[in-house]
């Protein structure tokens, strides 16, 4: 398949001179000669019949097509880095693991535990990104993602990881001061709400069959951590999975706001991953080790699309 495609020296000339706005230090770190890297840079402005730069004394200054096509030359770049990254590890029996995680769980659950996985598999790298919600995995450049939720994901395998319980808690002293003995007494309390789960409280009061409150009232916050400190602070009643909470209340900087607040939520985490990196040896690692981490036996798991 035949490409019209700029040379890689000329890219890499843009993208320093881009960077260091300056033809002279781009130079410098090219180890080439100013003309050089001028001729370059007008060599890729020709090729793609537009100026990226706009010349002043000693000084160059990026134009919007400039600003532009930057951004795909480096992302571009970054990939093939992590390419050869991916092969070098690939070679030595490893590999990268491109994984979405959620914010919470990545932080409270997945990363504490993480390192007796890099210590089980020095040679696979995993790359982290957050992800709120379920994206199509034919256009991001992801390996596999942990969800929140139903066994929903079309087109994809998941893997049941934890049914989620939660609990309300609060602070000691905002347990005294509005002493706070049954479910019930969280009618005087003040509801922590977390902005992406608007109907958490409301569906908690309903389960514990508690009628005439608003479940939607309350201060929001955008993440389960803010919630958590906000009633370490004692500005109110939080609800949350008792993983983000179960240290904390050891500690005894939060307690349960009254007795047997904790739920079945009805929801799930869920390992998803398209079935053509089903067989990716670093995700076929990873899965294993993170459903032992779970309490489960991998080889028992029921492995299949949604």
């Amino acid at each position: 398949m035949s490409r019209s495609l700029p040379a890689t020296g000329a890219l890499q000339a843009f993208e320093s001179a881009a960077f260091h706005r300056s033809i002279t230090q781009a130079a410098r770190e090219l180890h080439l000669t100013q003309s050089a890297v001028s001729r370059q840079i007008q060599a890729l402005e020709e090729h793609l019949g537009v100026p990226l730069f706009r010349r002043e004394r000693q000084r160059i200054h990026l134009l919007p097509a400039g600003e532009f096509y930057l951004e795909h030359v480096r992302a571009a770049f970054d990939r093939l880095e992590g390419a050869e990254l991916g092969l070098r590890t690939l070679a030595r029996g490893g590999g990268v693991l491109q994984l979405a995680i959620l914010p919470t769980y990545g932080t409270m659950w997945l990363i504490p535990r993480f390192p007796s996985f890099a210590e089980q598999h020095p040679d696979i790298q995993v790359h982290f990104t957050t992800r709120l919600h379920p994206f199509d995995f034919a256009t991001e450049d992801l390996d596999a993602a942990i969800h929140f939720g139903d066994r929903h994901w079309p087109g994809c395998y998941l893997d049941p990881l934890m049914d989620e319980e939660a609990l309300v808690v609060c602070s000691p002293g905002y347990q005294k001061k509005l002493r706070l003995r049954s479910a019930d007494d969280l009618r005087r309390a003040t509801l922590l709400q977390i902005s992406t789960r608007p109907h958490a409280f409301a569906d908690w009061l309903q389960r514990a069959g508690i009628q005439g409150v608003d479940g939607r009232r309350g201060p929001r916050f955008e993440h389960h951590a803010m919630v958590l400190q906000a009633a370490i602070a004692g500005l109110g009643v939080a609800l949350l999975p008792s993983f983000v909470v179960d240290a904390d209340l050891a500690s005894g900087r939060i307690v349960e706001a009254s007795p047997d607040t904790r739920t079945q939520t009805g929801k799930g985490y869920w390992l998803c991953y398209p079935e053509r990196r089903r067989e990716l040896p670093a995700l076929a690692a990873f899965r294993a080790w993170l459903l032992t981490a779970h309490g489960k036996d991998p080889l028992s798991v029921p492995s299949g699309p949604a």
